[in-house]
């Protein structure tokens, strides 16, 4: 938000008045989420079973799941009808921050926002059903086929709930490529042409991200990067309708930055800003330059005359008598000026003593 302008949405609130409405909607979010958990919970059988279905139908004849634990066929699916409601209630979740934040917002910014998190929201379901209906067929059938002769394969029910977890979540994360670049690109942190040259890099992390994030087979490694990659491109070919223009980066840029001096197209003032190509210094280029600030700093400008005419005219005597090296003298005028000149003449007098002071 710049500086000395109020969003759409009435007047700046007081810090207190944030946090009261932070905690209310917080509130919310948890109400939200333990109404929808309580309308499930009697059916905490029914949707473990449910995701438990791709593997029960890949197990042999005969084989079952199994719980190690005294507590695990209560808890296990607690905690899954706890992250079902979570999930289903993200909608609503989304909305609350959505609310909470739209007040600082402009509204080009909100005509953006609001697609983005339907789209994020949608991608993250997306990811999950295709965990769900893609992924864990074929990986649950690999693993149970692979089992060595002699070895029933029976799953701990427990743990069995924190791998699939696992891949709800990192599919639905990995589903979220195409609005990381687009966010990126809009909020101009990078190009799409910048992005397209980074593809052989992209491919490469996709790979390392899978590795990562699910469990250690090739299978739902390659599930993973690929849906990434090609989520990537898609991502790369919409994010180039969210190029923001000239104008609004002028309009976003600080005052008297130089995307607000160019204004719209890269135009300054007296037409087109021309480009200058950077080049480097020497040291002795480098040099020259600090002492010509110096001498800049030291040289006293038309503003000061309007002040003590004697004030200023000992300024520029001290700027003379600097170039001589003669310091005693022009310290002993700088401590005259301090008593006899003006606001701008003292704040200048001081400046230059703290060069010497500095230089001493």
């Amino acid at each position: 938000m710049r500086a000395g302008e109020v969003p759409e949405g009435g007047e700046e609130q007081p810090f207190i008045s944030h946090l009261l409405e932070l905690r209310d909607r917080l509130l919310r979010m948890i109400l939200a989420v333990g109404l929808v958990f309580a309308a499930l919970f009697p059916f905490s059988d029914t949707i473990y079973t449910a995701v438990a279905r791709p593997l029960m139908r890949s197990l042999p004849a005969g084989a079952s799941m199994i719980a190690t634990q005294v507590t695990s066929p209560f808890l296990t699916p607690f905690k899954l009808t706890l992250v079902v409601a979570l999930f289903l209630a993200m909608p609503f979740v989304l909305y609350q921050f959505w609310a909470f934040v739209a007040p600082g917002l402009y509204r080009h910014e909100r005509r953006l926002v609001v697609p983005l998190v339907i789209s994020s929201a949608a991608l993250f379901y997306v990811g999950m059903a295709f965990a769900y209906f893609v992924v864990f067929p074929l990986v649950f059938a690999f693993f149970v086929h692979a089992a060595p002769e002699g070895v029933t394969v029976m799953t701990d029910i427990s743990q069995y709930l924190d791998f699939v977890l696992t891949l709800f979540f990192a599919f639905g994360v990995g589903f979220e490529v195409p609005i990381a670049t687009i966010l990126l690109v809009w909020t101009g942190v990078i190009t799409p042409e910048a992005v397209a040259k980074q593809r052989p890099y992209v491919i490469v992390g996709a790979f390392v991200v899978g590795m990562v994030l699910t469990p250690p087979d090739v299978i739902s490694q390659t599930l993973l990067a690929v849906p990434m990659w090609v989520l990537f491109e898609l991502g790369l070919f919409f994010s180039r309708f969210f190029v923001r223009s000239d104008e609004e980066a002028a309009e976003d840029a600080p005052p008297g930055s130089v995307a607000a001096a160019a204004g719209p197209s890269g135009e300054g003032p007296h037409g087109p800003a021309p480009a200058a190509p950077f080049q480097a210094m020497s040291e002795d280029e480098m040099e020259a330059e600090l002492d010509r600030i110096e001498r800049e700093e030291a040289q006293v400008g038309p503003e000061l005359d309007a002040g003590n005419p004697a004030a200023a005219e000992k300024l520029r005597r001290v700027a003379e008598l600097r170039e001589q090296g003669d310091e005693r003298i022009v310290r002993a005028l700088l401590y005259e000026v301090l008593a006899e000149g003006d606001e701008t003449q003292v704040m200048v007098a001081r400046n230059i003593l703290r060069q010497l002071d500095e230089d001493y």
